[in-house]
């Protein structure tokens, strides 16, 4: 399994299939692959498909377990440096659909294409107070710490608390990005959520699409904020996002 020094960490990740490099950015508590299951058999056919963990998550090592999103996106333009990657598509997942937004502001030039899943592109602390170290314990969540544990311990060394509370410090603030960095995204861009989601939803992400010039958006019916897994509308997502990539091949001036 391939690790790759990234600044101050030892970052794990996976790669597979043949094309133009596209990077998958998992959601929070996840970690690379497990966000993108439904997506890899689709995507590796036609594309060299990157799954890292980042910063904080999954297999990725780091003496310091502080991270948010802005930071993690600063790591994944490294990444792709460290890589020779000049120019990727990004298919960023909650967390990661944030991290895809601030590459977008800030790098331009390393993103090809941005498709977001699960962001209306504004901070929506909505349900944080679940998610804290105390209130876990006391709703009796041991089933979600031990997922924690599991899927993190090289990346927090034991203390999923503060893996935790980095979610929810990162949850509370991120993103935070100005209406007028949204209007800067000038790669074709493609916003989807699920008609049920209480992070995105369809009124969030018919006004990010309004904001960025050019943007196209997809509202899941019935779905909730992961309209690509397995249990939700996978073969929607993705007949839908390989169409997108397919109008928009990468160019490297």
């Amino acid at each position: 399994m391939p690790y790759i020094k990234v600044k101050d960490l030892e970052m794990f990740y996976e790669q597979m299939g043949v094309g133009e490099p596209v990077v998958f950015l998992h959601s929070g508590y996840s970690r690379g692959i497990l966000a993108f299951a439904s997506q890899i058999l689709d995507f590796q056919k036609q594309f060299t498909c990157y799954f890292p963990d980042f910063r904080g998550h999954g297999r990725t090592k780091c003496e310091s377990l502080a991270w948010n999103t802005s930071q993690i996106a600063d790591d994944i333009v490294e990444f792709m440096n460290q890589l020779n990657i000049e120019k990727a598509h990004f298919i960023g997942y909650s967390l990661g659909a944030n991290v895809g937004l601030y590459v977008a502001v800030n790098n331009p030039g390393r993103i090809a294409t941005l498709t977001t899943i699960g962001t209306g592109g504004v901070c929506v602390s909505t349900g944080v107070e679940d998610y804290e170290v105390e209130s876990l314990i006391q709703r009796g969540q041991q089933e979600f710490i031990n997922q924690l544990i599991q899927r993190h311990q090289e990346a927090h060394r034991g203390n999923w608390q503060e893996h935790v509370r980095q979610s929810a410090i990162d949850w509370r603030e991120y993103p935070k990005l100005t209406r007028g960095q949204l209007e800067s995204i000038n790669c074709p861009s493609f916003f989807i959520t699920g008609e049920h989601d209480p992070f995105a939803g369809e009124e969030r992400v018919v006004a990010l699409s309004s904001i960025v010039r050019g943007s196209r958006y997809l509202i899941v019916r019935g779905s909730g904020h992961g309209p690509h897994v397995l249990r939700e509308n996978p073969i929607l997502a993705n007949d839908s996002i390989l169409h997108f990539l397919a109008s928009n091949p990468i160019t490297v001036a």
